[in-house]
């Protein structure tokens, strides 16, 4: 079975995102690039909401992103390969290889992918992220915390109480830390 891991890019203050939407603040440099690409190699399926699909398909619609770098090349690669699942009400089509649409977030077939999944999930994206973390759903919570305070913004976590143990840390060159946490049921 495989587990379903919540990973996102956050300020030090616990936001996803500034207020008015910006998010490039978060932006990786190679040394990170390679912790998240071997993050994510045994990633079989993407869970995305609209916003992170659309924001993320370019790794597979958009070649040059892939020139930018050897650790660029190599998640468009890892990312391509991977199976993912986009819950939206309001996209009509896809625009990447093995993609689907999904209209409604049904904890129970979640629940069966991931029983059924030999390799571990991601889900990506706090309000879909969120769904899943009031299910019980969500097995880790992996954060690449930046050192940056935005002051408000769009948070990563539900407001709601989580047990969490750590796993895993690392520290970066650039000031970005790793954190890796089992979710304590």
């Amino acid at each position: 079975m495989g587990k379903l891991i919540y990973f996102m890019l956050v300020s030090a203050d616990g936001y996803v995102a500034d207020e008015d939407g910006d998010f490039q603040w978060g932006e990786p440099d190679e040394e990170v690039m390679r912790a998240i690409n071997d993050q994510t190699r045994g990633i079989g399926t993407y869970l995305y909401g609209r916003k992170i699909y659309e924001l993320m398909s370019v790794w597979e619609t958009d070649p040059a992103l892939a020139e930018d770098s050897p650790q660029a090349a190599e998640f468009a690669k890892i990312w391509t390969a991977a199976e993912k699942i986009v819950y939206s009400t309001t996209l009509t089509e896809v625009t990447t290889r093995r993609t689907r649409i999904e209209r409604d977030f049904d904890p129970a077939e979640v629940q069966r992918i991931k029983e059924a999944s030999a390799e571990d999930l991601t889900i990506e994206g706090p309000t879909l992220a969120a769904h899943a973390l009031r299910h019980g759903l969500v097995d880790e919570v992996h954060l690449l915390i930046c050192p940056m305070v935005l002051g408000g913004g769009l948070r990563m976590l539900p407001k709601m109480r989580m047990a969490l143990t750590l796993r895993g840390e690392r520290r970066f060159g650039n000031g970005m830390v790793q954190l890796s946490y089992a979710v304590t049921r």
